[in-house]
């Protein structure tokens, strides 16, 4: 099969949606694959190094794109949509409960388009394609909030990890899942005080298998939180509801009771987000003001380390995309979790969740 990887177009998204290693294993399997130049030049990843590996280097996105599998990382912004074919295969991150326009895109094209983010399995590690991503943007929403809690940032002026004899800044973190407990790893390691909220009692009973005593854990409620995101210097916004828009827990009441130069970072901003105040920003531009109070909204923020990314990505992608280029729409039929990654199909929107959101469009 002819797999393509176009270069990323969104603001400052370095990562790509195969390294070399992968196109090498790909190759191997007999498939074709054509990477658009300087592809993958921000994750670290030379043109030389994808020709080494057996990669074709084409040089407009359009010779990506012309492919029967396209294989990227975040979704097809506008000026790609001219792009996408009929009958065409794209595997990628979609978020498509929080973009009707790329949604009717998609229906309209004809596309075949599966979502990294809904492919689902049965076991512990239920969605292996969010996962890692997931781990990535948990440990940053803390290395980015500390960052712009400094006054230089326009932040408060607070060390998370305080020193002897003053106390430690305080992070809430609202959400459980595998984004809320990497941050509050990264927040514990600091020495910050740390509070999680979530509605999943079991969840909670891990988290204290995992964190003991360091981090207090709380049933995610209305009252709970109006009493601790005002006391909180940095708030991590952690909600993920599979295929939907996030629920809005936090008002914009609530944000005006929030200290001056506290920051918010909300890692589901990509799905709606969790806090009324906040937008998605950019990588360029990635913190406003509102109230009072630092909003931090780029909802690619992997992207800020894609050599990392890239790399961790494709460790947990490869085998899917293998499985579509030896099989391809068959893939679908013989593997329940690529299946469950379906959105788009035929024209018409296939995934239950997204269905939901745009019941018009059904």
């Amino acid at each position: 099969m002819e797999i393509g990887v176009p270069k990323e177009t969104k603001d400052r998204e370095f990562r790509v949606g195969l390294s070399p290693s992968s196109v090498r294993v790909l190759k191997e399997a007999g498939h074709n694959i054509f990477v658009e130049t300087q592809a993958g030049a921000g994750a670290g990843f030379t043109d030389d190094d994808y020709a080494s590996a057996g990669a074709s280097i084409v040089t407009t996105p359009l010779s990506a794109w012309n492919r029967e599998l396209i294989v990227k990382v975040k979704e097809p912004l506008k000026a790609e949509y001219k792009f996408l074919q009929k009958g065409q295969l794209l595997f990628t991150y979609l978020h498509l409960a929080a973009d009707r326009k790329l949604t009717e895109h998609l229906m309209d094209c004809g596309v075949t388009a599966i979502a990294y983010e809904t492919v689902e399995q049965a076991g512990a590690n239920k969605l292996p394609l969010l996962t890692p991503m997931s781990i990535i943007a948990g440990r940053l929403s803390v290395q980015f909030g500390g960052r712009y809690l400094e006054s230089q940032q326009g932040g408060r002026g607070v060390l998370l990890g305080g020193v002897p004899g003053v106390k430690p800044g305080k992070v809430v973190i609202l959400g459980g899942g595998v984004v809320g407990t990497e941050a509050a790893k990264i927040a514990v390691g600091m020495g910050a005080t740390v509070q999680i909220l979530d509605i999943n009692v079991e969840r909670l009973s891990y988290l204290e298998t995992l964190f003991g005593s360091r981090v207090e854990l709380l049933y995610s409620n209305s009252a709970y939180i109006e009493e601790v995101v005002p006391q909180a210097d940095l708030l991590i916004g952690a909600v993920l509801v599979l295929g939907r828009r996030a629920p809005t827990l936090v008002s914009r009441e609530l944000v005006k009771k929030m200290k001056p130069g506290t920051v918010i970072v909300d890692v589901a901003v990509d799905q709606g987000g969790c806090i009324e105040t906040l937008h998605p920003t950019s990588h360029t531009n990635p913190v406003y003001e509102e109230e009072g109070v630092l909003h931090y909204g780029v909802p690619n923020m992997p992207g800020a380390v894609p050599w990392t990314a890239t790399q961790a990505l494709n460790n947990s992608t490869l085998p899917y995309v293998k499985q579509l280029a030896n099989e391809g729409v068959k893939a679908l039929v013989n593997n329940s979790a690529l299946a469950k990654g379906l959105n788009v199909d035929h024209h018409k929107i296939v995934h239950p969740a997204v269905q939901e959101v745009f019941p018009d469009l059904v």
